[in-house]
Order: structure tokens, then sequence, then C-alpha cells
């Protein structure tokens, strides 16, 4: 059995309450989970709340997992992405709270505008690895798409620029979008 299936069968088992299906999903996973949560987050105390929060999130939904949406570490990382930013967030919350004891001269040369850097680091991976999907897509289908979203023209104005029928810009789109859901899974 491949890993996906593996992981698949799991978390099957996982939505019928299986504990012992949670720890071997725990055993195969978290190592490269915890890395993700490190790498967003920076702590390793954060890290491990965050994959501990993973596998609590996992536990209540595996029922909705879909291996026809995405593959099963996909959808792991996406959810310790998720339960990462939100820490983050609560962490910067938790922060504002002690700021507000800063009187609002000194608290204005505090403040920044610029970037979180985790949040730089953050986009740029994902950017750097959208490059990456691209770059695998057939032309027309790498054209259609980065006109689509860079752009944002709709299915009908790209069939008009591109002179092409507006099933043939339909049918690349949905494949170059399938083309780079499989791909980004792969970096996740």
């Amino acid at each position: 059995m491949d890993a996906d299936q593996t992981l698949i069968t799991l978390l099957d088992e996982i939505a019928l309450r299986d504990e012992t299906a949670l720890k071997s999903l725990y055993d195969l996973t978290s190592g490269k989970l915890y890395g993700l949560a490190l790498r967003v987050l920076g702590k390793h105390e954060w890290a491990e709340d965050a994959l501990q929060e993973t596998f609590l999130q996992v536990w209540r939904t595996a029922a909705d997992y879909r291996a026809s949406l995405s593959p099963p570490m996909a959808w792991l990382g996406l959810i310790v992405r998720s339960r990462s930013l939100d820490l983050l967030r609560r962490r910067k919350v938790d922060r504002e709270h002690l700021r507000d004891d800063i009187d609002d001269g000194h608290a204005d040369t505090l403040k920044s505008d610029t970037p979180d850097p985790m949040d730089t680091s953050l986009a740029s991976q994902q950017a750097w690895a959208l490059h990456q999907c691209l770059t695998r897509l057939e032309n027309k289908q790498r054209e259609v798409v980065s006109l689509a979203y860079l752009r944002d023209l709709s299915h009908g104005e790209l069939a008009e620029q591109l002179r092409l029928p507006l099933g043939t810009v339909k049918t690349w789109i949905r494949r170059g979008l399938d083309q780079l859901r499989i791909c980004m899974a792969r970096f996740a």
C-alpha cells in the first residue's frame, strides 16, 4: 500500500473514532508537520502547541476529509499551517494587551507598518512553490491561468482576447488548476 493510501485508510479509521489509527497517523506524519509548524512559528514550544491542536482537529474533522479533493499530506499541511497562523494571531493579540499599558506616544514609535518576518518568509516560500508549479504547466495552460488570476479576466474575456472557444478556455483553466493543486500539495 502506498503512503497516500495508508494515510487515507488511517483518516477513514479516525473518522470512526479509532484512537490507534490516530496514534499511527501521528507516528507517520508528526515529524514533517512539526517541521512545517516550526517554519511558520519559529519557536519549538509554539510548534508543539500547533501540532497538538492539529491532531485534535484531525480527530474532530477526519470524517470531512475527501481524498478526491487533496492528498492526505496536503490536507494535514493545511491544518497545521492554519493552526500555526491562528497561534501567531493569538500571540499577537496577547502582546497587544501588554502594549495597552504603554502611553500612545511611545506606542507610535514602537509600531511598524512593515510585514512580520514570518509572514514574509511564508509568503516567499509559497510564491516560490507557485512559480515552480506554474513552470510545469503547458504554455497554453500557464497563459490562461495567469491571465485569469493575475489580470482578473473572466472566462469570456479570456476567450475573446485569445480568440478561442469559451469551452476550450474553461477546460485549459480547469486542467491547469488541477495540475497546480497536485503540484502545490507536494510543497505542503
